[in-house]
């Protein structure tokens, strides 16, 4: 892997970078890359297939558990970035023993239905509040405010083209996230784990990244005249 392989950013922190000058924004780079994607989704094929080929929960599980594991022991040995990995392995972790634990295949799912609800909330608050969320978290990643976090705060938050774009985008991860839960929580209520596994992967990496293709385009343009402002301000300075 190349070293400007290692420095790609990834998920929202991809976004960070809209609207520079020598830009090269790629929707497969920003949801991981091929490698990514596959990590990503590969438990939760593996853990829908298993259990409806065998209606064995624990086995399910089993194989599940050891191949997310492997993902992390294979980046290790390749002395690669785990922490995506990682952060699955984790996920899958929860997901599992939450399934185990109440012996009941569709609880696997339980854990994405919470994100999703958390995430959701956490987002219409920050529209009623009329501070976009996705304008936090992107501005945060872009630069970080150590110091004199008024001055950061207000810096993009009084760029009226740039706050509506960033209400746009947060409206927009809103409506995925509520949009999951009601296709997917009946799903789960009338114990349809095949048919919720299978919508689980179909708005999982899809939909991910529809939304962050979809911000690039809202964000891209009112973001580069921000950064080429900022720019003009501090040669004048």
């Amino acid at each position: 892997m190349t070293l400007a392989e290692q420095k790609k950013r990834t998920g929202l922190s991809a976004l960070a970078d809209a609207g520079s000058d020598a830009e090269d924004f790629s929707v497969i780079d920003a949801i991981g890359g091929p490698r990514g994607v596959i990590e990503s989704m590969l438990p939760g094929v593996v853990f829908v297939v298993l259990f409806v080929a065998t209606s064995n929960l624990n086995l399910t599980i089993a194989v599940s558990a050891v191949l997310a594991v492997l993902q992390v022991i294979v980046r290790l040995i390749q002395r690669q970035s785990v922490m995506g990995a990682l952060s699955g392995l984790i996920a899958v972790g929860v997901c599992l023993v939450w399934a185990w634990q109440t012996h009941e295949a569709r609880n696997y799912y339980v854990f994405g239905f919470i994100t999703n609800a958390a995430y959701a909330v956490l987002l219409t608050v920050s529209l009623i509040a009329r501070v976009p969320g996705l304008g936090l978290v992107i501005e945060f990643i872009r630069s970080l405010p150590t110091e004199q976090f008024k001055a950061w705060f207000d810096d993009w938050m009084g760029d009226k083209p740039l706050k509506r774009a960033y209400m746009i985008v947060t409206g927009l991860w809103t409506g995925l996230f509520v949009l999951r839960l009601i296709v997917q929580v009946p799903l789960y209520v009338t114990d349809h784990v095949a048919a919720l596994g299978i919508t689980r992967l179909l708005m999982g990496i899809p939909f991910w990244a529809l939304a962050i293709w979809v911000s690039y385009l809202i964000i891209a343009t009112p973001m580069h005249k921000h950064k080429a402002l900022a720019r003009k301000d501090s040669d004048a300075s």
